[in-house]
């Protein structure tokens, strides 16, 4: 098991930078360039643990004297991927076509160290309550939409259109905290040590 001093996270998410300031994982941030573009007839699920792996191995080619963390979340609804809004009315159909049904969110999460790296992904099921469209407008106007995967913020306001989850809210904010340990394991570097 290898020890670390800190970790570098290949985002500029607001959200996974919170998550990791909160768990008081040692950090410092490397935003990835890494396109999020699916491959064609790439499954949900395998395009958000390819996207994470992709912008850690790229991170880690410009630093790679610290194990690089790398997540991707892409909102899945009827087997169709919904990336972040192009502008607000590419929100309004993402909210239209959320409202009042059921999607699945997919996190994918990587850790790429020198001679190792691992990833997963974890899923998330989310229930919208039905949306009027004053609603959707509304939250489209807020501004909270427009740099989420699906158009929406389970953490900020958003959350007043969640009816229920099935698995962790990590996941869907975009980091799944619950499953480091087992990554950082799996790639041989030690969590535990690292919030010591």
């Amino acid at each position: 098991m290898t020890s670390a001093r800190q970790i570098v996270l290949a985002s500029a998410s607001p959200r996974r930078r919170m998550l990791l300031e909160t768990l008081g994982l040692p950090h410092r941030i490397v935003p990835s360039a890494v396109d999020e573009v699916p491959d064609p007839g790439e499954s949900p699920s395998a395009f958000a643990r390819r996207a994470a792996l992709d912008k850690a191995r790229a991170v880690f080619g410009i630093v790679p004297d610290a194990p690089v963390l790398a997540a991707d979340t892409v909102v899945e609804v009827r087997g169709r991927i919904l990336g972040k809004p192009r502008d607000d009315e590419d929100a309004r159909r993402m909210l239209a076509s959320l409202a009042g049904s059921t999607h699945r969110v997919h996190s994918g999460v990587a850790l790429v160290r020198s001679g190792a790296e691992a990833s997963l992904v974890d899923t998330t099921t989310v229930e919208f309550v039905p949306m009027e469209v004053e609603a959707i407008d509304w939250y489209v106007r807020s501004g909270e939409p427009r740099d989420k995967a699906g158009a929406y913020a389970i953490q900020g306001i958003g959350g007043l259109f969640v009816r229920s989850i099935e698995g962790s809210p990590h996941t869907v904010v975009g980091l799944p905290v619950h499953r480091l340990p087992e990554l950082f394991r799996t790639c041989g570097v030690d969590f535990w040590d690292l919030l010591r």
